[in-house]
């Protein structure tokens, strides 16, 4: 069900949302937590279709806010509920001009009461995203390095502008790199790694964050550079940790499969997919606790790490 308010109110719109929900039979009783997606005019679904794939794990409220400065101060909204809204609710706000000065405001009324509140923006963050209007009021504030501004400094102002509970794709999408790595270097020999070389697409900060990542872990030096964009385009590709006995290699040869190769076993395919936005915004959104590793590898294991050994071609 889908039903539009134009030219409206918050209190019109909180009203309407009982109506609906009063009519349809839909209740916000399991609702666990309210999401609230703050991002730019014709980039909402994309965005809106990932919270709706994830609501079927963490049933929720979602909230979007697109604001455009431009225009005569006005508030259109838009309910999304059933079909048209996964296992959440749905509301879709488009404030022009003066009306979208006050974001909070905009909020408040539509929150889920004592439930905890997520921040995306899955574009166009704001510089510190926990001292902004809808950053103030969340537990959990998501951004995403690899979408627009693309800034080549993008992951080095991660750092500075952290607060406990910030988070970003970016890392998220590095889950499965880490787990496979974890798991090699748990097994015998147990022997230290002396050297890391980390490999990816220039187009890809979480390339990055790994390096970091390995850097504050392992304490060793730790290479990273970019692939011609005709050798590699997307991603990660390798990982090469350099031990006495000879190297570990991890190295995607597609989006979906790699090989693992380590001295004196036969090599090993491995499932490596590109993780989804859904299967990154659900990951997130299992924990409201601030994520201390992704505050440390953006401050001290970016610090660490020296810059890429070779630009972007």
């Amino acid at each position: 069900m889908i039903v539009d308010l134009p030219d409206t109110t918050v209190s019109k719109i909180a009203r309407s949302l009982v109506s609906v929900r009063e009519e349809g039979g839909a209740v916000a009783l399991g609702r666990v937590l309210t999401l609230v997606i703050v991002t730019t005019h014709g980039l909402q679904e994309e965005a809106i279709e990932a919270a709706n794939d994830a609501s079927r794990e963490h049933p929720m409220r979602v909230i979007v806010l697109i604001v455009d400065p431009e225009g005569d101060a006005k508030l259109d909204a838009q309910i999304r509920v059933g079909g048209d809204a996964g296992a959440s609710e749905v509301v879709v706000l488009r404030a022009t001009g003066d009306a979208g000065a006050n974001q909070e405001g905009l909020i408040t009324g539509l929150l889920l009461p004592d439930a905890p509140v997520v921040a995306w923006w899955p574009d166009f963050p704001p510089a510190h995203p926990s001292t902004s209007d809808v950053g103030r009021m969340a537990q959990r504030r998501i951004t995403d390095a690899s979408t627009k501004p693309f800034a080549k400094d993008r992951l080095s102002q991660l750092g500075p502008a952290y607060a406990p509970g910030d988070t970003d794709l970016a890392w998220t999408r590095l889950t499965h790199w880490r787990e496979q790595l974890a798991a090699v270097l748990d097994q015998p020999p147990y022997e230290a790694v002396t050297a890391v070389e980390v490999v990816g697409a220039g187009s890809s900060p979480s390339t990055g964050l790994l390096a970091a990542w390995l850097r504050l872990k392992l304490d060793v030096p730790v290479t990273w550079r970019y692939s011609p964009r005709e050798e590699w385009e997307h991603g990660i590709q390798r990982v090469r940790l350099t031990r006495a006995n000879g190297d570990i290699v991890l190295e995607r040869s597609n989006d979906i499969d790699a090989t693992l190769t380590q001295p004196g076993q036969p090599s090993h395919d491995i499932v490596l997919p590109r993780r989804t936005l859904r299967e990154c915004l659900a990951e997130e959104l299992r924990r409201l606790d601030p994520d201390l590793l992704y505050g440390r590898v953006i401050t001290e294991g970016w610090d660490l790490l020296g810059p890429p050994t070779s630009p972007e071609s």
